[in-house]
């Protein structure tokens, strides 16, 4: 009774570590495998095993290169599509009251926008930005952070000369007079927001016009830059059209083909190299590093879409008792550094949804810059849903010592909505401007709006999810201490 008892212990055992233990098997003839599919015979590979271990290692190499050079690929989104509409480095400049025809990834109509285009490859340029309520953010084409000025800069919006120095500049600098940046890239992306104080957007745009942008040393035949009026003209600033093919990679090598490389990438740039994307030698991958580059771009671009929209980290919660959660998570900086390391997985989430980063984007003080707030679930934890009718409750007043808004976009996009409504927003300045004096202010998200309430309500398409930012502008205390919250969504049946 006693054997037949450690027997039957003996066979559980044995079954229970087969059952949960792999290990690598030897066979008789000197073979080896394991669950990963790989096998080596008398400790070397097969050519199956060859093959698949560079496909596995060069996919993977792909996937984790592909989100990290997202913010590059979009920056160079930025550049192709102000191109398009005749934006021109040094030359020609534009202003644009944003609406939803205008694809970008989660543009505003808060504030009308100058998108400026900056080259330095033959010197440094100055951005003479004039006193005044202006917010300009200058980055390279890594979407890097360069330069703040107007409110959130040096001068803080009492006017001041800006100089931008090229990648390695090595000239004379002026002493005084100027506030001095230095460039990682020959090419700028420069962007300009103007507040509409009192709702005049009219003289926002035109206060837009009044930088001025010009060389260093300006020789006798520079002209000065002229301005294009972009509002309602139909644009695309965004990698959509790249995002899941071998185009993003083919925008990615003319990015390193064109400017310099950046010390702080050199790791970056070898997992390129692997793929075939070198600084000065043509990218021509065959079909095989075709297929898995052409295979990462969906992977990676699936896995940043969970990361979006489906955050693991408990840092992104706002408040405990509400679903709202921050679109920014490393308030410290504009390169996501922490004391140890860069956090990879805010820069991810941050540029998948946006463009640009600086550290006034980020802060989180009273009575600096503005507060993003990512709203995308109901008050049960489901995604809200394009084809059903929803109830947002704001207390009122909203802690902001300037002006506040929500915005819809489109999830697949992340741009503004576009329905026939033309109009993606609410804001305390416009459409809300007579219906916030009351002790709470109910808006709606819908494909129709509910009876009486068109005045409040932004129109969503069935079938389509959408996500909002609540924006505040110049927040106060109430909006960081948890004594001002905002509801959750609530549908409405």
């Amino acid at each position: 009774m006693k054997s037949n008892f450690i027997m039957i212990i003996g066979l559980l055992l044995l079954t229970a570590t087969g059952c949960t233990k792999k290990e690598t098997v030897i066979s008789k003839t000197g073979a080896t495998g394991d669950a990963s599919g790989y096998e080596f015979v008398g400790g070397y590979p097969t050519e199956a095993t060859i093959q698949k271990a560079y496909d596995d290692a060069d996919l993977n190499r792909a996937i984790q290169a592909y989100k990290f050079f997202y913010p590059t690929v979009s920056g160079e989104g930025l550049v192709k599509g102000n191109d398009s509409i005749n934006i021109i480095p040094n030359k020609s400049f534009g202003t644009l009251d944003t609406k939803p025809g205008q694809i970008g990834f989660t543009l505003n109509s808060d504030t009308p926008y100058g998108p400026i285009l900056i080259d330095l490859s033959k010197g440094p340029m100055v951005i003479d930005v004039p006193a005044g309520p202006l917010i300009v953010v200058a980055m390279d084409v890594n979407q890097r952070w360069v330069a703040d000025m107007g409110i959130p800069g040096p001068d803080a919006g009492n006017g001041g000369k800006h100089l931008l120095l090229p990648f390695g500049y090595k000239g004379p600098v002026p002493a005084s007079g100027y506030h001095v940046w230095k460039a990682s890239s020959d090419n700028l992306t420069v962007g300009v927001r103007s507040l509409p104080v009192g709702g005049d957007v009219k003289a926002a745009i035109e206060r837009i016009k009044t930088v001025k942008v010009y060389p260093y040393n300006k020789t006798p035949d520079w002209q000065e830059p002229t301005w294009l009026d972009l509002t309602d003209k139909p644009q695309n600033t965004t990698p959509l059209g790249w995002e899941n093919n071998i185009k993003y990679w083919e925008a990615l090598n003319d990015v390193i083909q064109r400017e310099p490389s950046y010390s702080g990438y050199r790791d970056y740039y070898g997992e390129l190299a692997v793929l075939g994307i070198i600084k000065g030698k043509p990218f021509n991958p065959d079909a095989r590093m075709k297929g898995i580059l052409e295979k990462a771009a969906k992977i990676a671009n699936a896995q940043m879409r969970v990361q979006s929209f489906a955050d693991r980290r408990p840092d992104r919660v706002v408040w405990k008792d509400r679903q709202w959660e921050w679109v920014g998570l490393r308030p410290e900086n504009g390169d996501f550094d922490t004391p140890d390391y860069v956090d990879l997985d805010a820069r991810e989430v941050w540029f998948y949804q946006a463009i640009g980063a600086s550290p006034a984007m980020f802060r989180r003080k009273e009575g600096f810059g503005s507060l993003y707030w990512l709203g995308l679930k109901d008050n049960t934890g489901k995604y809200v849903d394009g084809s059903k009718t929803y109830k947002l409750t704001v207390p009122t007043p909203v802690p902001a010592k300037l002006f506040w808004s929500v915005t819809v976009y489109d999830a697949e996009t992340r741009s503004q909505v576009i329905t026939d409504q033309n109009k993606a927003a609410l804001r305390s300045l416009f459409e809300l401007k007579d219906k916030i004096g009351g002790q709470n202010v109910d808006l709606y998200f819908g494909p129709k709006a509910p009876e009486g309430k068109e005045g409040q309500w932004i129109k969503t398409i069935p079938g389509k999810g959408w996500f909002i930012y609540f924006r505040i502008y110049g927040p106060e205390a109430a909006a960081f201490n948890g004594s001002w919250k905002p509801g959750d969504f609530e549908e409405v049946k």
